[in-house]
């Protein structure tokens, strides 16, 4: 299985482990990657000042997730979450996301997952807002 390389994402977020991230192998838990994908992202959204998790009119429901584990990482390694868009529907996301350990150039693991973004009140489907849209076809790849 090929792995992606920094080059196939077009923003990144640096993430630190921490002690808890090791399991009773020695290595990050399973569990710790999609934590890290949220992480990313969703830091990345709120930087970007287009996801307000307080008082937004809009929130990102996640639908789909998946992961693929390419090598080890552990504590205390540093963590550069590559992100790109895969596709961009009227009220859809796939977020394309590698972790990267420390400088290494290959993705020791890469996921993705499904945002549908929905009204924060009533929970239902509604079109991107377009300061969201804006900023997410920034990074489409």
């Amino acid at each position: 299985m090929t792995r992606s390389t920094r080059a196939d994402y077009r923003t990144f977020r640096t993430i630190t482990t921490r002690w808890m991230d090791n399991d009773a192998y020695g290595h990050m838990n399973n569990v710790v990657h999609y934590s890290l994908f949220d992480t990313a992202v969703n830091g990345w959204l709120i930087e970007s000042g287009v996801l307000d998790i307080h008082k937004g009119a809009q929130i990102g429901l996640v639908v789909e997730t998946g992961c693929k584990y390419f090598a080890e990482m552990a504590f205390p390694d540093t963590i550069h979450a590559g992100i790109r868009v895969a596709r961009l529907g009227t009220s859809s996301v796939r977020y394309e996301i590698g972790l990267f350990r420390n400088d290494e150039s290959e993705a020791a693991a890469e996921g993705f997952f499904v945002h549908v973004y929905v009204d924060a009140a009533t929970r239902r489907p509604a079109p991107l807002a377009p300061a969201l849209r804006a900023k997410l076809e920034r990074i489409v790849s």
